[in-house]
């Protein structure tokens, strides 16, 4: 009798501990993008297959990059979020601040054969994005060719259009100033190279209309209110698709990131997040995001799986690379509160 009571402590310790070890999965995930095309492209392409395959529910939010809030959950313990799309900079400001947990290191991450850039610490990412300068087709006798022409006020005169953060706008105006691609954060990582860049916007700020959301710039042309505006490829592609915007796109110049998954420290559904982080860079899942806006895969082996219509239209295109520069994210990381601050005072001198 000892010995069958001994054998049942066993078998319940056993299953006790095998209970603390794996962790029951998530019922349901919550992930936060940046809304509009990039969303609803993501929840054909990620989030439904995944929820089909896992059989959970996947709670939809959205953000506009506000560090502040997702800093305000972690530091109270009470994060609402499982896994949140953010842009380099920004992943890599909150990694800095111990908001993130360390995914990259993850071994089905690192074995994932993600292209140069698309890994770090705390961010994963599942495409590739561009700052383009998109136009008015019939605005202008010749059109622009490139992200440089906003600068050229007297070819191409009228509003134009920037989103009102110094990230894009303080290396635009250095390239257009004559700095070369190689040389941009170099020249930016100095306080010379700052102020050349502020002067630079100077000579076209009493032309500019601001714009926050990435729907806007599409907005803005297509109501007349500028001619020419920095924008995200994907959403002038999907306006252009969707709703006959006939909007112009000029490739040369353009300014190429990431969207990256990071997840929140403190996540309340960890080993979820993690599986459909790993889940969004399976190749054959990955190259299925092109189908439904026009931004790159990340992971190396879906671009042979991207249809050969959809190539063309994508950033890593080879006709689309002419003087591209890659976002420093670790840059931007490391600068973004000194610069954002003398960004914010400048827009409102």
């Amino acid at each position: 009798m000892s010995e069958m009571r001994f054998s049942m402590k066993s078998c319940l310790l056993g299953i006790a501990i095998a209970a603390m070890s794996y962790p029951a999965f998530a019922d349901g995930l919550t992930v936060v993008s940046w809304g509009g095309a990039l969303q609803d492209a993501q929840t054909k392409a990620f989030f439904d297959p995944f929820a089909k395959e896992k059989g959970i529910t996947i709670s939809q939010d959205t953000w506009s990059g506000e560090l502040a809030k997702l800093k305000a959950m972690v530091d109270s313990g009470n994060v609402a979020w499982d896994v949140v799309d953010v842009d380099p900079q920004t992943g890599a400001a909150a990694c800095d601040q111990g908001l993130l947990e360390k995914i990259g290191r993850d071994p089905t991450i690192k074995s994932a054969g993600l292209v140069d850039g698309a890994v770090t610490n705390c961010a994963v990412g599942t495409s590739v994005y561009a700052t383009v300068l998109a136009f008015q087709k019939d605005a202008f006798a010749q059109a622009p060719t490139k992200l440089t022409d906003i600068f050229d006020t007297a070819k191409f005169p009228g509003k134009r259009a920037l989103r009102k953060s110094p990230v894009d706008n303080l290396e635009l105006a250095l390239l257009a100033d004559g700095v070369a691609p190689a040389d941009v954060y170099k020249t930016l990582s100095t306080a010379e190279g700052v102020d050349r860049a502020f002067k630079k916007l100077d000579t076209i700020k009493s032309d500019v209309v601001w714009w926050d959301a990435g729907a806007q710039p599409a907005q803005l042309l297509k109501s007349g209110e500028v001619k020419m505006s920095l924008a995200w490829n994907g959403r002038i592609a999907d306006a252009n698709s969707k709703e006959n915007a006939n909007l112009g796109i000029a490739w040369t110049n353009q300014i190429r990131g990431f969207d990256m998954w990071v997840i929140p420290t403190g996540s309340k559904n960890l080993q979820a997040a993690k599986e459909f982080v790993a889940f969004t860079v399976k190749p054959e899942v990955n190259a299925t995001l092109s189908k439904y806006i026009s931004y790159g895969p990340t992971a190396a082996a879906a671009s042979a799986l991207v249809s050969k219509e959809v190539l063309p239209n994508l950033p890593s295109a080879p006709e689309n690379s002419e003087g591209a520069l890659a976002q420093d994210g670790a840059f931007w990381g490391k600068n973004s509160d000194a610069l954002n601050a003398r960004f914010s005072t400048w827009v409102a001198q």
